[in-house]
């Protein structure tokens, strides 16, 4: 069955960019010169999914304002004849059908995407987190759904992490079946690096079936005391056969600090307006350290 819809947790506080994020979402925050949730829609538009619900909290009423028309701002623009400028923004509120639903209370991942069950409904469906950017040849999630429409069961993606780094991920355990692909015998959500089944960390993009949702109603709060997606999907496996798919692909963590200023310098470099200055700057400043 094919995956026609997305959904795109939005809702958390953003308390590692305080006091930024105080007042602008963390989404919000630009890299170069688009908000981080934009190269997500970006992502999944590129997939061929064009029906995308948020998933928003209290604050985040400018990721609304983003993705709508702004008449005013149009009208300056092309009366000073900035075409390219004027372009650009109306592009952003052409590029999907965007639907919004609000998490009324921060009960973690898992409940986010439990908000999505009425406009999902039954039909499989992708995940992109909000704060996860993904550079590839082909988009990540496009990966995910080619493996999905092969088994027709849940994937997510894996990249492999530090083991010093394992308890800030969900991990799997798997066997590798070929091209990257793993059998899923169980996800634990944060384990300690001595308990780790892998250094394979789900990476902020999965293809899920909407039996989740029945799953997720069911899941107890875990660590951080949230209701966590991989409990949930822990209790799937267990009944079902689920896959990930170490992905081609770079993943960039715009909701850490210096990762997200990592990923500003990175996506700086490959902008050819941006590049070549940058690299000039990059490298004298190196000298001098």
């Amino acid at each position: 069955m094919r995956v026609r819809k997305a959904v795109i947790p939005a809702a958390g506080f953003g308390t590692r960019f305080l006091p930024a994020s105080k007042s602008q979402p963390k989404e919000m925050l630009p890299v170069v010169d688009k908000p981080v949730i934009q190269y997500v829609v970006e992502e999944a538009v590129a997939a061929g999914i064009t029906d995308i619900l948020m998933v928003i909290g209290k604050g985040k009423r400018s990721i609304e304002e983003h993705f709508d028309r702004n008449f005013e701002l149009e009208a300056e623009l092309a009366a000073k004849g900035k075409t390219r400028e004027l372009e650009s923004i109306r592009a952003i509120s052409n590029l999907a059908d965007i639907h919004f639903v609000w998490q009324k209370e921060l009960k973690g991942l898992g409940d986010a995407v439990y908000c999505a069950r009425q406009h999902v409904g039954g039909e499989p469906f992708a995940v992109l987190l909000g704060d996860t950017l993904m550079t590839a040849q082909e988009p990540v999630i496009l990966q995910l759904m080619r493996v999905f429409e092969r088994f027709g069961e849940p994937v997510v993606a894996l990249e492999e992490v530090d083991r010093e780094r394992v308890s800030r991920y969900g991990v799997i355990d798997g066997r590798e079946i070929g091209d990257g692909v793993f059998l899923v015998r169980d996800f634990v959500e944060k384990p300690r690096k001595d308990e780790a089944p892998s250094n394979l960390a789900i990476a902020g993009r999965y293809v899920l079936t909407p039996d989740v949702f029945d799953v997720l109603e069911q899941t107890e709060r875990g660590k951080n005391d949230e209701i966590q997606l991989t409990d949930a999907l822990r209790k799937i496996v267990s009944v079902r056969a689920a896959y990930g798919l170490r992905f081609a692909g770079r993943r960039f963590d715009a909701g850490d600090k210096l990762e997200f200023i990592k990923t500003n310098i990175s996506f700086a470099l490959m902008n050819p307006e941006l590049s070549t200055d940058l690299a000039a700057f990059i490298r004298s400043l190196a000298s001098s350290l």
